[in-house]
């Protein structure tokens, strides 16, 4: 069993209770958060300021909200559900990860799964709002998510990253060029 400390605990249940896990816990602090600001879902990608997809400790925020430790995913999260997107390579790896937090598997290019803003025009309602930090996503796909979404009036809500308000203890940035 891992450790206390362990920010990717498992469910256990003890005496009957259920407690959820630490990313659970997480999760219910963004949706609180969330709903504080009126954004009816947050993006959560892979990337840094430069939009690497191999990342320094402070930028593994999808890592944080969701526990999925592969280098390739982006997680979005509304107040009722919850997505991780990522390629074959991590399928068997998001799996067992995400087991207990909430978030569902979202297997890019397989069948009919959604692409990330395919499933945000679905899911959110018409004038609904879609946040995310907009220094970790290029100009390209914030004008993708523009297009998709504008159908619906949702409005993007790009200049807050509600992860580092949650993450207490979040890694500095690197002070290494």
């Amino acid at each position: 069993f891992p450790d206390e400390g362990s920010p990717f605990l498992n469910d256990k249940i003890q005496g009957g209770i259920f407690i959820m896990t630490v990313v659970a816990e997480r999760i219910a602090k963004l949706r609180a958060l969330m709903a504080e600001k009126g954004i009816d879902a947050y993006v959560v990608p892979t990337a840094d300021f430069h939009q690497s997809e191999y990342v320094g400790e402070h930028f593994k925020a999808r890592k944080y909200i969701t526990g999925f430790s592969g280098s390739y995913g982006t997680a979005v999260i509304t107040q009722t559900d919850g997505g991780l997107w990522t390629d074959g390579r991590y399928f068997f790896q998001a799996e067992n990860e995400l087991k207990g937090s909430g978030i569902r598997l979202m297997k890019m290019f397989v069948g009919d799964t959604p692409s990330v803003t395919e499933y945000l025009a679905d899911a959110l309602p018409e004038g609904g709002t879609v946040g995310f930090d907009g220094r970790v996503l290029s100009m390209g796909e914030g004008q993708e998510y523009e297009e998709a979404l504008s159908v619906k009036n949702i409005q993007i809500h790009y200049s807050e990253d509600l992860i580092d308000i949650i993450w207490e203890d979040r890694p500095s940035l690197s002070t290494k060029p």
